[in-house]
């Protein structure tokens, strides 16, 4: 599954983050024609990734998808 979001503050990439470190199965964060992939559990990483832009998350956990749905703006197409 993959969710395109804004990310606007460091609390909503810091909630995302720790939900990421949660998760079970591996979460990546891609900008958005992926040549920048990002280990969304990597604290670090994280900042490699222009948040001017969407971001798009991309996990299969269909749960982590719902626990992140209110952090952030999602941009649906």
């Amino acid at each position: 599954m993959i969710t395109k979001k804004m990310i606007r503050t460091i609390d909503e990439l810091q909630a995302i983050q720790r939900l990421a470190t949660k998760c079970e199965v591996d979460v990546a964060f891609h900008n958005l024609d992926s040549s920048i992939i990002i280990d969304a559990k990597s604290y670090i990483g994280m900042y490699a990734l222009n948040f001017k832009e969407p971001i798009l998350i991309v996990c299969e956990d269909v749960k982590f998808h719902q626990d992140i749905s209110s952090i952030g703006e999602t941009v649906i197409e």
